[in-house]
């Protein structure tokens, strides 16, 4: 048998085209849309580089031994890959003929460095009050949910949160390709399995959702919600396990909402709208969106709380920072900077008990 380290070397050699880029810290994804046209994504923008494979035969081989890599099989029966690179780096391929003019092949970069509120402050993410409003809410276990479009920073972000639950804590997280660094001790790190090419041995999101809730947990992370397990997490929220943390894709905060009420509705267990609606409203407690705006950086634009749900007036969102369009022309992103709207989130008591520090514009209105 080939001992892993030489596996390794071998298969990082076949996609050695790119690994110039692969270790280059500046650059987020590698885009192949096939052997010569090749792309890479330097702080939110996309630039064409001179890379290339040799052919297709060299790309197609490289793919296939990344499959074996990670136990995966894929052909023209089966097109489709995810799997990871050595160093945690997530690949998505689509080869012919599900892509007639590939392969295609994105390769999200796996950053060894652990994000911190600091660097978050630093990159301009969202300002340091809102900063001490995020940490209050995580310590005082209220269920968050980070949205936003793909490359928005959200699994960033839902790492930087994770640092905020206190220590003691035990911390069970979930997700279909691990990419989550929680910066704490008492972790365990479930994923996602795939089924062989005879449909054998899978292990879905909901499968571990059901595990995780028979291992005492104290806090439940699901790195992404993509289907019927939202129904599972929402549940959860309302069911005795508060401080909930995942992400969901959506572009708005009320967007997010009628995303988990579609993928709750994928779920085996046939539920009334309207009690699927009122539990989606009393389970989440804050949505923090993020986004990458138009100077390509990214950053949370909305700090919007959910606080029930009524069949006549539907979702109630309330936004308690938000950025809006800048109508002057000066700001790079075209937002305004990220600001308190004046109300005070309905939790505001527990996050005082937390007796961590809040900013001003939390204490000054009680």
């Amino acid at each position: 048998m080939i001992p892993k380290e030489v596996f390794e070397q071998s298969l990082l050699g076949l996609f050695e085209p790119i690994r110039p880029y692969l270790e280059d810290a500046s650059v987020s994804e590698v885009m192949i849309n096939g052997p010569s046209l090749i792309y890479v994504e330097r702080a939110g923008k996309i630039e064409r580089v001179p890379a290339a494979f040799a052919g297709e035969y060299e790309l197609m081989s490289a793919i296939r031994n990344l499959a074996q890599f990670v136990g995966r099989q894929v052909d023209a029966e089966q097109p489709i890959l995810e799997a990871r690179l050595p160093d945690g780096s997530r690949v998505e391929a689509v080869l012919p003929p599900a892509a007639p003019g590939g392969p295609f092949v994105a390769i999200r970069r796996f950053f060894k460095e652990r994000l911190t509120v600091a660097r978050l402050l630093e990159f301009g993410s969202f300002p340091s009050n809102v900063a001490q409003v995020l940490e209050a809410t995580v310590a005082a276990k209220r269920n968050v949910v980070v949205a936003g479009g793909t490359g928005s920073g959200k699994t960033s972000l839902l790492n930087v949160l994770s640092s905020f639950i206190r220590d003691g804590e035990r911390i069970v997280v979930i997700e279909d390709t691990r990419e989550l660094q929680l910066q704490k001790e008492h972790v365990l790190q479930m994923e996602v399995r795939h089924p062989d090419a005879k449909g054998r041995g899978g292990v879905s999101v909901r499968d571990l959702f059901r595990a995780t809730l028979r291992m005492r947990p104290d806090r439940i992370v699901v790195g992404e919600i993509r289907g019927g397990e939202a129904l599972d997490l929402i549940q959860a929220m309302t069911s005795g396990h508060g401080g909930c943390l995942t992400t969901v894709h959506a572009t708005y905060p009320k967007d997010t909402l009628t995303r988990l009420e579609t993928m709750a509705m994928m779920s085996d267990l046939d539920m009334p709208l309207q009690a699927m609606r009122a539990q989606i409203g009393s389970a989440v407690d804050l949505i923090v969106q993020t986004s990458r705006v138009r100077d390509g950086s990214r950053c949370v634009t909305h700090l919007s709380e959910v606080t029930g749900y009524s069949e006549q007036g539907g979702y109630d969102l309330r936004d308690i920072y938000c950025r809006k369009p800048d109508t002057s022309g000066q700001s790079p992103s075209g937002l305004t900077e990220l600001s308190p709207t004046g109300t005070l989130p309905s939790f505001i008591d527990d996050l005082c008990a937390t007796a961590l520090p809040l900013p001003p514009e939390m204490r000054a209105q009680r």
